[in-house]
């Protein structure tokens, strides 16, 4: 199925859960956060949020300093 992720088409897997996307995206154990269709979603529920076709998705990366 399509999503876009940053705003780039981006196919995945059929019945795909973010955190099979940030898995893929090869971000386990960086910082960030994660919005779909401008609903943030926590880290904890990754593991439960089923992506649909079409959905938005926006990973905002934490870089520090000061």
């Amino acid at each position: 199925m399509n999503v876009f992720v940053n705003g780039e088409s981006r196919e995945i897997a059929d019945g795909a859960w973010m955190a099979d996307l940030v898995e893929e995206l090869a971000l386990n154990g960086q910082r960030f956060a994660v919005e779909v269709n401008a609903e943030l979603i926590p880290r904890s529920r990754f593991s439960e949020h089923h992506l649909k076709p079409g959905d938005k998705i926006e990973i905002i990366q934490a870089v520090g300093g000061g």
